[in-house]
């Protein structure tokens, strides 16, 4: 299964399944491609690392969705890595029809809540607001609707009293960087070959 990742940030999610790949835990899956938004984005500087291609593509006009030129070059870039599955990996655009009709039902996505809960930005601030005590992380398929897609796999993530949200930050990174890798390669086992 040919994995495409697109980040915008430090990539840690993504040297989490590039470690898993390394080490082999991921299945049939193999990462084929990473792509960013952003030109000076540590998810690229883990290509060269893993011996994956990786590269910069340009996302303009628009600041924080995928639209127009912008959207066109992402599609060319993930179809001339013919990619079974696009993983979102600190990807941080809304993702329109264009893009989203060229990979449906390929598309997955890492969200740190337990969805429905707290979907949308900050959810780990939306968890601590809201006086939860456990929140968590989901990997969840990507549908016009904003975390509204159908999940792939949850991890619980208690909330200590007293926590901050630079320590639940961390315990809930943790776990993503365990469900994720676990995700892609329980889908790759699923996939039928060819």
């Amino acid at each position: 299964m040919r994995i495409v990742m697109l980040g915008s940030g430090r990539g840690s999610n993504a040297e989490a399944i590039l470690n898993a790949q390394r080490a082999g835990g991921l299945g049939r899956a193999r990462v084929a491609a990473i792509f960013s938004d952003v030109p000076t984005a540590g998810i690229l500087a883990l290509g060269p690392r893993f011996g994956v291609p990786s590269a910069f593509v340009d996302p303009a006009p628009f600041r924080t969705k995928l639209e127009g030129d912008g959207e066109r070059r992402f599609v060319d870039a993930v179809s001339g890595a013919a990619p079974d599955l696009v993983v979102l990996a600190g990807f941080m655009r809304v993702l329109k029809p264009g893009f989203l009709g060229a990979f449906a039902g390929r598309i997955i996505n890492l969200h740190p809540s337990l969805l429905p809960l707290f979907p949308g930005l900050d959810a780990i601030g939306q968890a601590l607001r809201a006086g939860a005590s456990v929140t968590g992380c989901t990997v969840h398929y990507v549908t016009a609707e904003v975390d509204g897609g159908p999940v792939l796999g949850q991890a619980a993530v208690p909330i200590a009293p007293g926590e901050t949200h630079d320590s639940l930050a961390a315990k809930v990174h943790a776990a993503e960087h365990v469900l994720l890798p676990s995700v892609i390669a329980r889908m790759s086992e699923e996939r039928p070959p060819g």
